[in-house]
C-alpha cells in the first residue's frame, strides 16, 4: 500500500491525459484519453453523499478521482480518502485534487480492496461508498478493452467490495453503492448481516422503463425498516439530454438525498 504523491502537471503539459468539466464546470477532471471515463454513475453517486463538515468519506475503487472530486465540491468540509489498486489512476486522483485546490483533504491511497480494510491502517469513516465493477465474471459480457477490464470486471467479485465498504465504516456510519439493478438482490444480502436502515433509489433511463441502475443505502448496525424511494428518471420524451431533476443533479445544483 502506498499514499500517491502529489504532482503540479497540468493537461497541457501531459500528453497522456485529456481534461474534462464535471458538475456544470465546477470540477476539472484529467483522465487518460482511453480506457474507462467517468459518467453519470460517477456523479450520481457523489451527489448521494451528504457529508457533514468534517465527516470523513472512504471511496473503494477511486479511479482517477471524479467522485472524490465531485463529492469535495459539493461537501467544502468533508475530508475524503480513496483507494485504487491502479498505480497511474491513483496517481491521477492525486493530480485532479491538486487540480482543484482540495489536495488539502483529499488523498488517494493504492491499494488493492481484495486485501481488506485493515490492511489501510486507517480508523473507520463515516461515509464508505463505491461504484463496484459490475462483474465478476468476463464470460458474462463481450471482453472489455484491456484498460477497461479493471472497471468493468470484479476479480474478487462482488462480496470482497461489500465487505470492505462496511469494514471500513465505523457503527452507525453510512454506506452507498450504484450498481446494476439486477444486482440488487445480491447487495441486500451481502449488506444484511452487519447493516440495516435500507432506502433504495432506483435509477430508471425513462419513466416507462425499468431501472437499469439502483442507489443503495444501509447504515452499518442499522435497524430501520427497508425504505423504498422514488425513482430518479433520468431522461423525458421532451427532447432535452435529461429531465430537470437529473440535469440539476448532474450539475451540482441538487443532490439525492436519503429522507
Amino acid at each position: 500500500m502506498t499514499v500517491a504523491s502529489s504532482a503540479s502537471t497540468t493537461a497541457e503539459s501531459a500528453p497522456d491525459t485529456v481534461e474534462n468539466a464535471l458538475l456544470g464546470g465546477k470540477v476539472r477532471l484529467l483522465q487518460a484519453p482511453d480506457g474507462y471515463r467517468a459518467g453519470v454513475d460517477a456523479a450520481l453517486l457523489a451527489a448521494a453523499v451528504p457529508a457533514r463538515p468534517g465527516q470523513r468519506v472512504l471511496e473503494a475503487g477511486c479511479g482517477v478521482g471524479a467522485v472524490l472530486m465531485q463529492i469535495a465540491a459539493r461537501r467544502p468540509g468533508a475530508v475524503l480518502t480513496g483507494v485504487e489498486r491502479d498505480p497511474v489512476a491513483a496517481s491521477l486522483a492525486v493530480r485532479n485534487g491538486a487540480l482543484n485546490a482540495v489536495a488539502d483533504r483529499v488523498e488517494a491511497v493504492a491499494a488493492d480492496i481484495a486485501d481488506g480494510f485493515a490492511g489501510l491502517d486507517r480508523q473507520r469513516f463515516d461515509w464508505a461508498v463505491s461504484n463496484p465493477p459490475f462483474f465478476d465474471d468476463e464470460a458474462a459480457l463481450r471482453a472489455p478493452a484491456p484498460a477497461k477490464r479493471g472497471a468493468w470486471i470484479a476479480d474478487d467479485g462482488l462480496g470482497s467490495w461489500i465487505d470492505f465498504l462496511v469494514s471500513g465504516a465505523r457503527d452507525g456510519g453510512r454506506i452507498v453503492v450504484i450498481h446494476r439493478a439486477d444486482r440488487l438482490a445480491d447487495l441486500l444480502a451481502l449488506l444484511g448481516p452487519r447493516c440495516g436502515s435500507f432506502a433504495i433509489r432506483p435509477v430508471q433511463p425513462h419513466a416507462d422503463q425499468p431501472a437499469k441502475r439502483v442507489l443503495v443505502h444501509a447504515v452499518r448496525s442499522g435497524r430501520a425498516p427497508l425504505r423504498l424511494l422514488p425513482a430518479l428518471v433520468l431522461h423525458d420524451r421532451s427532447g432535452a439530454k435529461h429531465t430537470p431533476q437529473a440535469e440539476a443533479i448532474l450539475r451540482g445544483e441538487a443532490d439525492l438525498d436519503w429522507s
